[in-house]
């Protein structure tokens, strides 16, 4: 991966599918480390390459990132191979499973650095217990061995395409009933219940060598005080020091309800970074522009997000030549319908 001099560490969204004068300004701030893009910042492929340009065109060193899982969480889709959901690969035998869920990682990492763009914020380790549609077939089973399985070969597809992953929702969402985007979820289980089963898949796949986690905007009472993400016992104690992480942390949204019970944006800012996040994702217009009103020049610089920068990029013509992307669109056209 790339070196630079990048050390921002907000993550923030954009209006439109064009840079508007006040974000061009943002941008160029050395406390912004990128830009996470959504489905209404995309209209065409030609359209996200324009917009991926004129990023480019402020600072070559920001981080663009998107989430792009496939199923009910694609947001670039007309113009992009139609990923099915997580779960959707384990309905085949193994064989064919562990294939599709390999070049299927490839496939998506290919496309979006063919147009230029540096991260899928993915994948979901998350086991789906049955208990909230948040995860559902956004998990690669019901098992921690299928999501195991499934997600490694997922993420050594992105690796083979020249792509970071960013593994989520540490340690693991499958478990609550409540959506983390409208009100704080609670799990009332025991550390030892957690790490038996829904950490299995974090682990597993922390070993095997991963660029970056997102921490779940969950609070376990029977263990701390805090959600995860703004507890230094679940980033410092656990992640760092007994799963052995040396990745980046990006925190989930702080803009999420189930980030909000800490107060004001400042203050959400400081306590992910005081426990342990390395970048953040604030995708509130007003709620950037408090943190850096209040925050500027004293705690906005971090380690930065070089590390997930991709080596190189390709084009989507010399893409689309590829005779391995042409089969892996058919293989997943014949099996799941439409690409």
């Amino acid at each position: 991966m790339q070196s630079g001099l990048n050390r921002g560490v907000l993550l923030i969204d954009i209006k439109g599918l064009q840079l508007t004068s006040e974000e061009n300004q943002l941008l160029s701030l050395p406390s912004v480390a990128g830009v996470v893009l959504f489905s209404r910042n995309y209209q065409s492929r030609d359209q996200l390459i324009a917009l991926v340009s004129s990023i480019r065109d402020v600072r070559q060193d920001l981080l663009i990132c998107v989430d792009q899982e496939g199923g009910r969480v694609q947001r670039f889709k007309d113009g992009f191979t139609r990923l099915p959901p997580a779960q959707a690969y384990g309905s085949f035998d193994p064989g064919q499973q562990y294939h599709m869920a390999y070049e299927a990682g490839w496939l998506m990492a290919c496309e979006l650095l063919a147009c230029g763009v540096d991260l899928c914020l993915g994948p979901v380790l998350d086991i789906d217990h049955g208990k909230t549609s948040v995860v559902g077939d956004r998990a690669f089973g019901r098992t921690a061995e299928q999501v195991i399985q499934l997600a490694s070969l997922w993420v050594d597809g992105v690796h083979e395409a020249g792509m970071s992953v960013v593994i989520k929702h540490f340690p693991g969402h499958g478990n609550v009933d409540t959506d983390s985007h409208v009100s704080l979820p609670l799990d009332d289980r025991t550390f030892d219940e957690i790490w038996q089963s829904d950490m299995e898949p974090f682990q597993v796949v922390i070993r095997k060598g991963v660029e970056a986690l997102m921490p779940a905007h969950i609070l376990f009472p029977a263990i701390e005080q805090y959600p995860v993400g703004y507890s230094p016992e679940w980033l410092k104690g656990v992640l760092r020091n007994q799963l052995a992480f040396e990745g980046l942390v990006v925190s989930d949204c702080l803009s999420m309800e189930g980030a909000a019970k800490t107060g004001s944006y400042p203050a959400r800012a400081r306590a992910a970074l005081d426990a342990g996040c390395d970048l953040l994702i604030i995708c509130n217009r007003q709620g950037v522009l408090d943190v850096l009103d209040e925050m500027d020049g004293s705690g906005l610089q971090g380690v930065g997000p070089d590390d997930l920068m991709p080596d190189s990029y390709t084009d989507w013509a010399s893409l689309e030549r590829s005779e391995r992307y042409q089969k892996v669109r058919k293989m997943l056209a014949n099996a799941f319908g439409e690409v």
